[in-house]
């Protein structure tokens, strides 16, 4: 593999934060590339001539060709977005590479969570809502927003979202996905042991522990003086930010890659969607500056430096091209495959396949695993890694394919809503999806049912009884 495709490859698996910094880098060591300055007013000029000059498939230049051309090469992220659900899929250019080789990165707090997630979880339901609590973490490990609007938001039960919560909250390290400081304190001190009933008054009265105020706490705690300094010396001891250890944490990613915007009624509804343009700089490889600089310098040296800048200026700009065009095909395809999932929650999660994506936007199926890895969309549904939208499936009623968790989060929502005299047995609950155009066997439900924790009908129905 070539320098210039190992680079491209590197620039495809990059999420927007990190092309930023790398962008900032090479502006600095190539003096042939800039970042465009300028207001709203001349965005419009700006782009004709993006377009214009993405016109030239060609990635390799002679001097000649470079010198001929006083002109500007560009990058602008925000020249792309694309228009799904209204009329159809967008046209791309069909003359991308696709790039085969993948570096592995460095692990995040993020990584570490999902790992632990994978063998943690019972079954899909709850790694597919684990996934989201875990992008909704803080730089400090902390999960801040209220459960219920979570459950909404995601579109599932709040009883199901509070089980894979306090799941999560075992998790390594210990105090993540604390909800504020005493309670990041107060997981810590109960894995040691040591979360007692002053512990926990004194862990509500922090205030007064930041006022050194050791009698009132001493009163309000039920302990003496000695005993709240030791109390007191066991929680310097434990660390108030779970992620502290992880130099990449959740939350540096917690910038979108590309953004999925509603469209107006008017125009047909649907969505655009489009790079975070935000987060990039507009790159200008300055041929103005090329041509003057070298028409000046004798030396052949000097110039052969000079042709060697803007062979890679012009290389990079193509190469973000062409990330730019690849992010964006597979995020609109995603986009359309899942509609149901945005319109109506985690039941309406379509089974999709990584294979399916790459075959409908003409892409290698490794390039789209390496665009969906590590990029996160902006949704109405919250902020989500690309790489959710890919789920197992069984086959409905009509042979359409229903992702299982789908399948799984209405066999819990049936079950929830039992009442001690209309308990649903395995073969009920068959009926009921087969009815609703799920083709699933009972043998199929009993298993659904198991990975999801829920006894069994006659289990249920004692527990119902008991609670009456």
């Amino acid at each position: 593999m070539t320098p210039q495709m190992q680079q491209a490859v590197k620039l495809l698996q990059m999420n927007n934060l990190e092309l930023q910094d790398f962008l900032e880098a090479e502006m600095v060591q190539n003096p042939l590339l800039e970042k465009a300055e300028g207001s709203e007013d001349d965005r419009e000029d700006f782009e004709e001539e993006s377009r214009d000059s993405r016109q030239d498939e060609a990635v390799e230049y002679s001097r000649d060709d470079e010198e001929a051309q006083a002109s500007r090469e560009d990058f602008d992220a925000g020249s792309y977005m694309a228009d799904v659900g209204a009329g159809g899929r967008s046209n791309f250019s069909d003359s991308l590479p696709d790039f085969q080789d993948q570096l592995v990165g460095q692990k995040s707090l993020r990584d570490h969570l999902l790992g632990q997630l994978h063998i943690e979880a019972e079954n899909s339901l709850e790694r597919s809502i684990g996934t989201l609590l875990i992008d909704r973490i803080d730089e400090s490990g902390y999960l801040r927003e209220e459960p219920d609007v979570l459950a909404q938001q995601f579109g599932c039960g709040l009883e199901t979202l509070t089980r894979v919560l306090s799941l999560l909250k075992t998790f390594d390290p210990t105090g993540v996905f604390a909800r504020d400081l005493p309670e990041c304190l107060a997981l810590q001190l109960d894995e040691r042991g040591e979360l007692t009933a002053p512990m926990k008054v004194l862990l509500e009265n922090l205030d007064l522990l930041a006022q050194h105020d050791h009698k009132k706490l001493s009163k309000i705690c039920g302990v003496d003086v000695e005993d709240i300094a030791a109390m007191v010396l066991l929680i310097r001891g434990l660390n108030p930010r779970p992620s502290a250890e992880f130099e990449h944490v959740v939350a540096q990613t917690a910038i979108p890659d590309v953004l999925m915007k509603s469209l107006p009624k008017h125009v047909g509804g649907g969505y655009r969607v489009e790079l975070n343009s935000e987060t990039l700089p507009r790159v200008l490889v300055n041929r103005d500056y090329y041509v003057e600089v070298s028409s000046r310098t004798k030396d052949k040296k000097e110039k052969e430096y000079l042709s060697a800048q803007l062979t890679n200026a012009n290389w990079l700009v193509k190469a973000l091209d062409q990330r730019a065009q690849s992010i964006l095909k597979v995020a609109a395809e995603i986009v359309e495959q899942q509609n149901g999932f945005f319109l109506y929650g985690i039941e309406f999660l379509k089974p999709l396949t990584l294979r399916e994506v790459a075959e409908a936007v003409d892409l290698h199926e490794s390039t789209v695993s390496r665009v969906t890895t590590g990029k996160f969309i902006g949704t109405p549904r919250g902020l989500l890694e690309l790489k959710f939208f890919f789920t197992s499936s069984i086959e409905s009623a009509d042979g359409i394919a229903i992702s299982s968790e789908s399948v799984k989060a209405r066999i819990k929502a049936l079950t929830d809503e039992e009442s001690v005299d209309a308990i649903l047995s395995d073969d009920d609950l068959a009926e009921k999806l087969n009815g609703e155009g799920m083709n699933v066997a009972r043998r199929t439900v009993a298993k659904y049912r198991e990975a999801l924790n829920i006894p069994s009908s006659v289990v249920r129905r004692r527990i119902k009884k008991s609670e009456l």
